[in-house]
């Protein structure tokens, strides 16, 4: 499996990415792939998101850089921004043995062990996705599947800005707490520490040897 390291780009350059390595991961040209970025921020909206959990005005948005996407993975509103680990692995569920629903599990427990490591006890909670400390929601999923191939998939709440969640509903569940690794440890977090041992718990429990790769080294 391929790593894929990009730093911080803009959301829309990774959604253009993401749809060229499906392509390429549907037609064999490429292996399995898990893409890592922090992103400029921006507020993205599912399938079935109600516009109506975006609360911030259009001005608000403007004031604080932030930009609205519409995208086709599945889930709500979620805000992401710069202190926040993203990763979208394209990868073949089939090749790899797995249904989506334990996909999704498999995509947590990486966040879980993750936190465990910092020591940060965290938890999903029965009937909803994501992983959370307490009632504080730290960690979020959504995910697309097309033609066998998986693409979106987490975020983990490294040291975001924690005020760019009070312009949405998280998630659209209502009174959600965010919180950030950040936040619950009480000093700042290296997220280049944290991205090192997500990338060993996801080779783990995804049972992958995951090799550095750039964008040339890609046939995409």
């Amino acid at each position: 499996m391929l790593l894929l390291e990009l730093g911080q780009v803009s959301y829309q350059r990774a959604w253009r990415l993401q749809h060229r390595l499906v392509k390429a991961r549907q037609e064999g040209r490429v292996d399995d792939v898990l893409v890592l970025v922090e992103h400029d921020p921006v507020i993205t909206l599912g399938r079935a998101a109600d516009r109506g959990h975006v609360v911030a005005s259009a001005m608000q948005l403007q004031e604080a850089g932030i930009r609205v996407h519409r995208v086709e993975r599945g889930g709500d509103v979620t805000y992401h921004g710069p202190g926040q680990l993203v990763g979208y692995p394209i990868l073949s569920l089939q090749a790899r043995n797995l249904g989506v629903s334990a996909y999704m599990h498999a995509l947590e427990e990486v966040m879980i062990r993750t936190l465990r490591g910092f020591g940060l006890e965290a938890q999903t909670k029965t009937g909803m996705i994501g992983v959370w400390i307490d009632q504080r929601k730290i960690g979020v999923l959504g995910a697309r599947v097309e033609k066998g191939i998986t693409y979106h998939g987490f975020a983990l709440h490294v040291a975001p800005d924690l005020n760019h969640f009070a312009f949405i509903v998280p998630c659209g569940l209502t009174g959600t707490k965010v919180t950030s690794m950040k936040q619950e440890l009480g000093y700042p977090i290296s997220i280049q520490h944290v991205r090192r041992r997500l990338v060993h718990h996801f080779g783990q429990v995804l049972d992958a040897t995951l090799q550095p790769t750039s964008i040339q080294q890609l046939t995409c």
